[in-house]
């Protein structure tokens, strides 16, 4: 079972969860304002380490499209293969103009992954 690391607080995780969905069964109350399919960048995390070598095409797609390739990944288009260790950057605690998460993301990667090397 993989182990996934929040800001020091480590817990067990289903092999195969989703990321995003993992960080939430924790407590921690990660954006995913598009519902966890590659369009909004809300569930980002930064990884202090176990960060995959592989991403989803969508996820390059919308990276490159703000600029955040090689600074941040999206949690909703990654699972839990390994140990993790990440940080969220937007939480809805610290977002003054959400009242929540956003739309619940799927079980599965949306949309279906195209996997690619980590540039």
């Amino acid at each position: 079972m993989p182990k996934l690391t929040i800001n020091g607080v480590t817990t067990d995780v289903e092999q195969g969860k989703r990321l995003v969905l993992a960080i939430e069964d924790t407590g921690v109350n990660i954006g995913h304002r598009c519902g966890g399919i590659a369009k909004c960048t809300t569930c980002r995390v930064t990884f202090a380490s176990g960060e995959p070598d592989k991403m989803t095409a969508a996820e390059l797609e919308v990276l490159e499209a703000e600029g955040l390739v090689g600074e941040v990944r999206l949690s909703c288009q990654m699972t839990c293969e390994h140990d993790m260790d990440v940080e969220p950057v937007f939480l809805v605690e610290n977002e003054p103009k959400w009242d929540d998460a956003g739309v619940p993301p799927e079980t599965s990667i949306t949309p279906d992954p195209e996997w690619i090397d980590k540039p």
